[in-house]
């Protein structure tokens, strides 16, 4: 039964490639919601990043804050905070100060494998949590927990609380027990026994309650398992900055970061936002890949219960990575092992010398998404 009230998302279109890749992704959610019954959503553009700076002097101003607070949900594009000015060096960037602000506090970062990836059987979730931890920059109530004390010592201030650890971790069963009833535990106690030990001990507290087998793994020998055997792993639980490495890597593995969905959510709101960065180096050349700011967005229209334009959007995508792939996705499977690339991408767009496909640009990738989609509406 279709939704009888009209989303509305808020969207920021990013900065480096985010404006290349966003766009699109806007129109293939409008198209995903109309294909499945849905009305069209209510997009509101949001003022962050360099363009709020030099409007407000804030990276995310208030006002912003007052609009994101009044949306079901929202598509954040990805920002370059490393080129903003000075004068917001003490600010966080829109991401972390959205997390933080919005306590944002599951990171969940599906990855499944495409033909052509290192591991094209992969199917991961990556489920981190978001707003504390071992990433410093999250931690302090006012500027950074990433200080110089004097000229020969600098800090990195790591916080870990029962309540943030338990909630995440509960979170991560859930979707263990609706997967294959293993959640593996990321995590090195053997150094690390007060806080990275919490994960393991809240893991093991509501193993029962869920119905799961909890599995503690050394994060070291997690990263080693999932390249020599990702079939061992389904669900993983992991603190700030190891779910952030090991969802990096599960990317690569699956295909590529730049498919790699993500959202962040809280009990109430939704952030799409995927797991690759601006990629400045790449901005205006039209060779950007929108897949994971879209799998983010299929993500976010599931949590916010519309799962039937979620599976269209994410399998109109994943006929894209197929049929017209970008240069990331050519050149991960140029670097796979023979027998996983062997008839990878039947691409529908112009070959190269010896047959081997051109890549897509953005705009065909997306051209190929909305293909999937138009006949449904």
């Amino acid at each position: 039964m279709a939704n009888t009230e009209t989303c509305r998302l808020g969207v920021w279109q990013g900065e480096g490639i985010g404006p290349e890749i966003v766009a699109p992704t806007v129109q293939a959610v409008a198209l995903a919601l109309q294909a499945s019954g849905e009305a069209v959503p209510e997009f509101v553009p949001l003022l962050l990043g360099r363009e709020a700076i030099d409007a407000t002097g804030r990276v995310v101003p208030e006002e912003t804050w007052e609009t994101i607070t009044g949306l079901d949900g929202w598509i954040l594009g990805p920002h370059d905070n490393v080129s903003y000015p000075a004068s917001a060096a003490a600010q966080l960037n829109p991401s972390a100060h959205l997390r933080t602000k919005g306590d944002l506090w599951a990171n969940i970062r599906p990855v499944r494998g495409v033909p052509g990836a290192v591991h094209p059987d992969l199917d991961v979730v990556i489920v981190r949590e978001n707003t504390e931890g071992m990433y410093a920059d999250r931690n302090m109530l006012v500027g950074s927990g990433d200080i110089t004390v004097n000229g020969e010592v600098s800090l990195a201030i790591g916080v870990f609380t029962q309540t943030k650890i338990r909630r995440i971790v509960r979170r991560a069963a859930a979707i263990a027990a609706a997967r294959d009833g293993v959640l593996t535990v990321a995590h090195k106690s053997n150094v690390l026994t007060e806080t990275s030990g919490r994960y393991v001990r809240a893991a093991q507290a509501c193993a029962e309650e869920f119905g799961v087998e909890v599995q503690p793994v050394h994060i070291d020998a997690l990263c080693a398992e999932l390249v020599t055997r990702p079939q061992r792993y389904a669900t993983i639980v992991a603190e700030n900055m190891f779910g952030d490495i090991l969802s990096d890597l599960a990317g690569g593995l699956g295909g590529s970061l730049g498919i790699a969905g993500s959202i962040n959510a809280s009990e109430s709101q939704v952030m799409a936002q995927a797991a690759h960065g601006s990629a400045p180096d790449i901005a205006d050349q039209g060779i950007a890949n929108p897949a994971g700011i879209m799998n983010s967005a299929a993500q976010m229209l599931d949590s916010l219960g519309y799962p039937h334009a979620a599976e269209l959007l994410e399998g109109a995508v994943r006929e894209a990575v197929i049929k017209a792939p970008t240069a990331d996705l050519l050149r991960e499977a140029a670097a796979a092992p023979e027998s996983e690339t062997a008839g990878a991408h039947e691409s529908t767009v112009a070959r190269g010398a010896e047959g081997v496909p051109s890549p897509a640009t953005t705009e065909e990738f997306a051209k190929q998404v909305f293909v999937q989609l138009k006949p449904l509406v």
